[in-house]
């Protein structure tokens, strides 16, 4: 609960007791490696926070799967545009590994109003936070080559590059299986 009290603290920077208060919340959850956190075409009606494992988050285009993206410890999950906006869910949501996570479901989500005076100021800024990420995600798609898209991946989360399958990582960063390997033995050699 500490990772998940620091992290909360970070966005909303509130008092000790109003963090306890949005802190219980949330349930503690566990999600079996292969387990389904959501999938397309389901209404997402949880948001959670990963206290340990690794979940990936994708879709099904043209008889091929493609990653959009792999959460791990200290990470929020969920499928925004149905959790926020009541549509079927466009991405597939699934544990990699076991997984430990701190869930809060829509009721008490909506409940936050009640606890954060200024929620509806706070929830445009971690909405915004969440499109200057995708923006810098597809900034990286196209400004960056295949080989410093690795890089950048391999300084920022070193972890991910050890615990998940090479081919799920290789389509997040946007080149195929091969292409991923090549520049990974490049790197280790």
């Amino acid at each position: 609960m500490d990772e998940l009290k620091k992290q909360i603290s970070s966005y909303f920077g509130l008092s000790n007791k109003r963090l306890d208060e949005i802190v219980a919340l949330f349930a503690e959850t566990e999600l079996n490696k292969g387990a389904y956190f959501i999938k397309t075409g389901q209404y997402c009606d949880k948001l959670s926070f990963i206290q340990s494992g690794f979940i990936r988050v994708f879709s099904q285009c043209n008889e091929k799967e493609v990653t959009q993206w792999i959460g791990g410890k200290d990470y929020f999950l969920t499928e925004i545009n149905s959790f926020l906006f009541d549509q079927p869910a466009r991405w597939n949501i699934r544990a990699l590994t076991d997984c430990k996570l701190f869930t809060l479901d829509k009721t008490n989500y909506r409940h936050l109003k009640e606890i954060v005076p200024n929620w509806d100021e706070i929830e445009k800024k971690i909405i915004a936070g969440c499109f200057v990420t995708l923006e810098n995600r597809i900034f990286d798609q196209l400004s960056l080559s295949a080989e410093e898209r690795y890089n950048k991946l391999f300084h920022q989360n070193r972890e991910l590059l050890n615990q998940v399958p090479l081919q799920y990582i290789a389509s997040m960063l946007g080149m195929s299986p091969e292409t991923f390997s090549r520049i990974r033995n490049k790197q280790n050699s």
